[in-house]
């Protein structure tokens, strides 16, 4: 009798477990920047992962500071982000490997369409910037050591200005997606990444004001965190989703992402390029 109460005991144990880990396969934490979510890209790659593999993928989408931060605690997986210079102090550090260039787009200044510190069709980020400043107009900070608001912050710094403490800058705390919304409310202005303005332009009334200067470009790189230093860290779903996102199927979803509903490309791929002769001067 001890035998069968075991074996059923172990039984419903793993269907506990099944029920537990969502019924499917082994479970890969994935820590991302916000954007890739908002704008509707991971839809479009993870269910395509998921049924290459074993593995079911659990996405934190947060700034891109916190996804690091998550990444060199050894919270995650693997990591999808756009902050170079911070990625590199990661893998430097030894909590990241395998980092992986896998696409880019670019960011823009968006604003109400009375624009009213005209800064429409400025061609220096910084002098964007610096007009806004002197005019006191309202804009809306992501705030969240995001890679956006790491961009942002380095493009005040070029302009030789800090908006900190003014009452016309505000600070959203949030994702990309619900910046725009707010800066929609507002009618102010804010820097987004161009994939997450184009997903919701059909909600918002803001408009592209500033655009293609060579800093805005926006590189994403994904890498997995050490296994070697976590024991926790599920490496080799780590690396299956790092071999996925830089393969050859991965990367036509990437190219073909937002080309039937915008008419071009949200992102543009760049798995096994040069990333020394890619990203403008």
């Amino acid at each position: 009798m001890r035998r069968p109460m075991c074996m059923a005991l172990l039984g419903a144990l793993a269907i506990l477990m099944a029920v537990g880990c969502g019924g499917g396969g082994e479970e890969v934490i994935l820590a991302t920047t916000t954007s890739t979510y908002d704008s509707g890209l991971l839809d479009a790659l993870v269910p395509d992962f998921e049924g290459q593999t074993d593995y079911e993928v659990k996405i934190i989408a947060v700034g891109t500071g916190q996804a690091l931060a998550m990444g060199e605690r050894g919270d995650a997986d693997v990591l999808l982000v756009h902050a170079p210079s911070s990625e590199l102090e990661l893998v430097e550090s030894g909590a990241a490997i395998n980092r992986q260039l896998v696409m880019h787009n670019d960011f823009i200044i968006v604003g109400p369409e009375d624009d009213p510190a005209g800064i429409e069709g400025m061609t220096s980020a910084a002098d964007a910037f610096a007009t806004i400043h002197e005019s006191e107009a309202v804009f809306i900070s992501r705030g969240d050591d995001s890679g956006t608001h790491k961009k942002e912050k380095a493009i005040w710094e070029s302009a030789g200005l800090d908006p900190e403490g003014q009452s016309w800058y505000k600070q959203s705390g949030q994702g990309m997606g619900a910046t725009l919304q707010i800066a929609n409310q507002k009618d102010s202005y804010t820097l987004s990444d161009r994939g997450t303005y184009l997903a919701l332009n059909e909600n918002i009334e803001l408009v592209v004001l500033v655009e293609g200067d060579p800093v805005f470009f926006n590189m994403y790189h994904v890498m997995q965190v050490n296994p070697q230093e976590f024991d926790k860290v599920n490496g080799p779903g780590g690396a299956a989703f790092v071999d996925f996102i830089v393969s050859d199927s991965a990367q036509d979803i990437i190219r073909g992402f937002g080309v039937d509903e915008f008419g071009q490309p949200l992102f543009i791929p760049d798995a096994g390029k040069d990333e020394s002769e890619l990203a403008p001067s």
